[in-house]
């Protein structure tokens, strides 16, 4: 029995073209100006770490911060600036969180069943409550018992869903992890935990290379016929 869904989001709740194609380009184009205008001396604090150079000047860190951009590196420093200028953007109403009509009404009635929600996704913690906090069916935060990101560990170490287990305090075969990304997928499966590949053959999505050891869905809807512990 389900007691317990922890979700990625960019291409499972959420559109991958809103991610790559709105939030990262919107947090591309104001990185350096962010990072002249605030103080953000943890920030460069850590890329100096990262970097093992202390003398790292503003500019040379916003170029590094614009070469991890352009790479798309899951590194802390990043992740954190990101979020605080896509807070911004959200704040000023320069968009909305993108959600799937289906995975909000999956997402709505496990909640209302009492169903715990989780989320674990690259992206910071902040930005991911940011996208549920403004989405254009309101603010969903309440809705979610936790947010994980890579701080926990990698999406593809299964140690890292072993951790959330504990987190959350359930046996890892008591929750039931979605994703698009099949490799993530293996590291949930390989720790125990249940999981649904969700393939909603997006341009630019990952592929899923039959056969795979795990159900596929091409929307939250199929969630309806599982079994959970209510």
């Amino acid at each position: 029995m389900i007691q317990a869904v922890l979700t990625d989001i960019e291409g499972t709740t959420s559109s991958l073209s809103f991610v790559k194609d709105v939030l990262f380009p919107y947090a591309r184009a104001r990185l350096a100006d962010y990072c002249k205008t605030h103080d953000l001396a943890d920030i460069f604090n850590a890329v100096r770490t990262l970097q093992k150079n202390p003398d790292l000047t503003r500019q040379a860190i916003i170029e590094v911060l614009q070469r991890w951009s352009d790479e798309d590196q899951k590194v802390a420093p990043l992740k954190q600036l990101q979020g605080l200028i896509w807070q911004a953007g959200y704040q000023q109403g320069d968009y909305q969180g993108h959600l799937y009509e289906d995975a909000y009404l999956a997402l709505k009635r496990l909640h209302q069943q009492g169903v715990r929600l989780f989320v674990f996704s690259s992206g910071s913690i902040m930005a991911q409550q940011l996208l549920f906090a403004h989405t254009t069916y309101g603010d969903l935060t309440p809705w979610f018992d936790g947010f994980f990101d890579t701080t926990m560990g990698s999406k593809l170490a299964s140690d890292s869903y072993l951790a959330i287990a504990r987190e959350i305090g359930l046996p890892a075969d008591e929750i039931l992890f979605l994703s698009d990304h099949p490799k993530e997928l293996n590291a949930a499966q390989e720790a125990g935990l249940q999981v649904l590949g969700v393939d909603r053959q997006e341009p630019g999505g990952y592929l899923f290379e039959a056969p795979v050891a795990y159900p596929l869905i091409r929307s939250f809807d199929a969630i309806q016929s599982l079994k959970f512990s209510l």
